[in-house]
């Protein structure tokens, strides 16, 4: 028996920031801002509050101040956020038959079928209001045949809503919104369409598919679909990640080496604790340096499954060194490891100590408790400044952890 497809598209609304108030209810009702003040920061996440004073994600955070001077500043905690995230996604896929995680804050659901035996619009309801009872986070949702619609329809509601397009309905729920609602389109696109005539999706909905792909190619073909509600992509089944990395870019190019050596030792401290947390172990480094000119350069090497901090670290340093030219400014540093395996750290009966062991264990269960960022090796020290991160489940870009109000 073929059934009508039912995709849903969750989404947790403004998620840094509401993250940020469970901790801070004080946050509540206030312009938040979510990401790094320097003079390169940016606004990663803002609140509802905000946004009415014309604030949107990735715009420069100085400019973000120009137009909201009162707005507060959180520097974020993307430790909290992965763990809240990791809470999310634990009770989707306790709830449902088959759902992708498309970044740390969205899911599609597919509920094909259910419509036989509980409808799905009821069956979506239910699951919003599970999940924002057992998180206390609020959360919207669409409900279409497919993930395009279902994408928009959510972010017509928003926040804290819910919306299903009824077959048939997709073509003319599109057709007043501005082009730029679809998905795939971006400034680029946006304004590209716009040169074209084009500003509303009913516009592009009635434009010849030839002309489209003449333009741009098989996107335009692709975005000329979605413009019609066509989009047959399926719901591709939660995986687990196969790398983990984070990276710092300075707000100064820098030639300071032990300060860039005691940063690539805290990145590779703490990615060796997330393994050790995730159960996993890597078999490959990629070290990842780019200088003032724009310049970048890798290098990778395979090593043995490991998840122990005295080889990885030397390692990534050894790697770096190795990258590393003492002439030009460093402008972002990275590490990366890869080719994730299942398992725990093997101990070396001729080279590990029980001490080695047993200082692992203490530090990693007092990370647990209190934070990842809350012991570190002395050497590290320079790098306090590095987010508390856990990579695992689709993380948002590395923040810094301190408030500024």
């Amino acid at each position: 028996m073929s059934y009508q497809k039912s995709i849903v598209h969750m989404d947790l609304d403004t998620f840094f920031v509401s993250c940020e108030r469970l901790i801070e209810p004080k946050l509540i009702g206030k312009p938040v801002l979510i990401g790094g003040t320097s003079d390169r920061g940016v606004v990663a996440s803002c609140s509802y509050e905000a946004r009415t004073f014309g604030i949107h994600s990735a715009m420069p955070m100085k400019m973000a101040l120009q137009l909201c001077p009162e707005a507060i500043v959180v520097r974020g905690n993307s430790m909290l956020y992965t763990e809240k995230s990791k809470a999310v996604t634990q009770i989707i896929q306790d709830n449902v038959p088959l759902f992708e995680k498309s970044s740390i804050d969205e899911f599609y659901i597919d509920l094909t079928g259910m419509d036989h035996f509980f409808g799905c619009m009821q069956w979506a309801s239910e699951l919003k209001k599970k999940i924002v009872k057992e998180t206390r986070l609020p959360i919207s949702f669409g409900l279409s045949q497919n993930k395009t619609v279902s994408k928009v329809a959510t972010n017509e509601i928003k926040p804290d809503n819910q919306l299903q397009i009824m077959p048939g309905q997709e073509k003319a729920f599109l057709a007043p919104l501005p082009v730029k609602k679809i998905p795939m389109v971006g400034e680029k696109t946006y304004h590209a369409l716009r040169q074209l005539g084009i500003r509303y999706i009913r516009t592009l909905q009635e434009m010849p598919v030839e002309l489209m792909e003449r333009t741009f190619g098989l996107s335009g073909i692709k975005m000329w679909q979605k413009a019609q509600g066509i989009d047959n992509s399926p719901v591709i089944p939660h995986q687990e990640r196969k790398s983990i990395s984070t990276e710092r870019t300075f707000d100064r190019d820098t030639t300071d080496v032990i300060k860039l050596k005691a940063i690539m030792l805290a990145m590779a401290e703490n990615l060796a604790f997330q393994l050790r947390r995730g159960q996993k172990l890597t078999a490959c480094i990629t070290v990842k340096v780019r200088y003032s000119d724009f310049n970048t350069y890798t290098l990778q090497n395979k090593i043995p499954h490991t998840s122990a901090d005295h080889l990885l670290i030397p390692k990534v340093l050894e790697m770096f060194d190795r990258l590393y030219n003492k002439r030009l400014l460093v402008r972002l540093i990275g590490v990366r490891f890869s080719h994730l395996a299942e398992g725990h750290y093997q101990i070396n009966l001729f080279e590990d100590s029980e001490e080695i062991i047993r200082l692992y264990q203490a530090m990693d269960k007092i990370r647990d408790k209190h934070g990842d960022r809350k012991v570190m090796r002395a050497s590290g020290i320079e790098a306090r400044t590095i987010s508390r991160f856990n990579p695992f489940t689709g993380e948002p870009p590395p923040l810094l952890a301190n408030r500024r109000r």
